[in-house]
């Protein structure tokens, strides 16, 4: 029986079914299987007898800190275990303490770090020398990407492990280690869990492990109080308060699926561009934000290819202001369709980009003085505004042969339409124009 600091021991009842569960060698780890099968790297990483320093990266619930728990045990070694959202330097130093102490006996010490990202940069730097003359082996947890969020001398020194949440499968099999924990001392069979309803938390649990077993038991414990010996899915449904999909507003999830929406998007399918922007919804995503979104890929993925897209775009974002959700949630799933539908071109905004870098390396070039407004009499005798061809006036109502570029600078071709939707008729126009410039050019020689 577990030891309590003030009474002596802890009933096992009393100690939450995730940290019953918790596995104790890596055959009772359940998932990871590209990392910990047969010959897999962090099955060998336990087998080679010599620690490394490591970050696993992963959504919650799938195991980080199982698993570097259990590389404690197979190396004999002191864990210390720390939490970057409530611990600081002082936190820190303790442990190298505690290091130093175990080293003196001739013993190794895993550092385990949760949430390593929310750490700042003199946080994280502070571990570097102790990682460095192998007083402690490192390990982080994060659900942020690395490459962002761990300092690049840190990240030099750990190798990354991503980790993947379980699939529906594995969480089954946790669901069914869950049961028969909770129910094995029950003298009237325990809580049963029909087939559907086991799918339909698994779904729930949308592959956090820690998640499903928590439900497993909170579900269990309602169940118990209703009177009930059986959960079906309907019941199910009730116990669960609501169904929420894995979604940080502000972490790698987020940007992960905002970049699917818009790919999709930009792919033409509509039928995934509807999945994502409902994923998102479904998870908590701002409407306002994917309203935004959704604008930019009409500028920047459809542009004037299809002029219409962006004015449907724009009045997606209008109708939702007015209606809210959920009505106006359908006003940004037809533009998202529209959106997907649409001709293609990113012919404007290769342009943009290009116009302005040329803008930025070129400097403040000054305006060419036909080109210059001419408001006052002393404007006039300086000659801005001379020779400035008015472009109705002119045959086509276009100043063929005129020049609106700084002196020097040529005229450069920034934006090249493509044959798709409207920028075809605008290509033949522009075509036409030059043609133009091409014969005022040759009557001038």
């Amino acid at each position: 029986m577990a030891q309590d600091l003030f009474n002596g021991q802890i009933d096992p009842a009393n100690v939450p079914l995730a940290e019953r569960l918790r596995p104790r060698s890596l055959d009772e780890v359940v998932g990871q299987s590209h990392l910990l099968g047969p010959d897999k790297p962090l099955r060998v990483a336990f087998s080679s007898g010599r620690p490394h320093s490591l970050i696993f990266w992963g959504p919650p619930g799938i195991g980080k800190t199982t698993l570097a728990r259990l590389m404690a045990d197979s190396f004999d070694a002191q864990f210390i275990s720390m939490s970057a959202v409530l611990g600081g330097v002082k936190d820190i130093r303790d442990a190298v303490v505690a290091a130093q102490a175990a080293q003196a006996r001739g013993r190794r010490t895993i550092l385990f770090v949760d949430e390593v990202h929310r750490f700042n940069k003199a946080q994280q730097d502070a571990f570097l020398p102790y990682v460095e003359s192998g007083l402690f082996t490192f390990i982080g947890a994060t659900t942020e990407n690395p490459s962002f969020e761990v300092n690049s001398a840190l990240l030099s020194r750990a190798r990354v492990y991503v980790l993947m949440p379980l699939t529906q499968e594995e969480l089954a099999q946790l669901i069914e280690r869950a049961l028969a924990t909770l129910n094995g001392d029950a003298p009237d069979g325990g809580i049963k869990f029909d087939d559907a309803s086991k799918l339909q938390l698994a779904a729930w649990a949308d592959g956090d492990a820690r998640r499903v077993i928590n439900a497993v038991e909170v579900v269990s414990d309602a169940a118990r109080g209703a009177g009930r010996t059986e959960v079906d899915a309907a019941w199910l449904e009730t116990a669960l308060s609501q169904n929420l999909r894995r979604f940080d507003k502000g972490g790698d999830a987020f940007y992960d699926q905002i970049s699917a929406l818009h790919k999709s998007v930009r792919g033409s399918n509509p039928d995934a561009s509807l999945y994502w922007l409902c994923r998102m919804l479904d998870g908590g995503a701002d409407p306002r934000y994917l309203a935004r979104r959704i604008v930019r890929m009409a500028i920047e993925d459809i542009g004037l290819a299809d002029p219409r897209a962006l004015d449907i775009a724009l009045t997606g974002t209008e109708v939702y202001e007015r209606l809210g959700s959920p009505e106006g949630e359908l006003a940004l799933a037809e533009a998202v369709v529209y959106l997907a539908c649409a001709a293609k071109s990113n012919a404007v905004y290769n342009a943009y980009n290009q116009a302005k870098a040329y803008a930025q390396q070129h400097g403040s070039a000054p305006v060419p003085i036909h080109l210059r407004n001419a408001p006052t009499k002393l404007m006039k005798q300086l000659g801005h505004g001379k020779a400035y061809r008015y472009a109705h006036d002119e045959p086509e109502a276009y100043a063929a042969g005129e020049t609106y570029m700084p002196d020097g600078m040529g005229t450069p071709r920034w934006y090249h339409p493509t044959p798709r939707g409207l920028e075809s008729k605008i290509g033949q126009k522009l075509e036409f124009l030059r043609g133009l410039d091409k014969q005022a050019r040759e009557k001038k020689d």
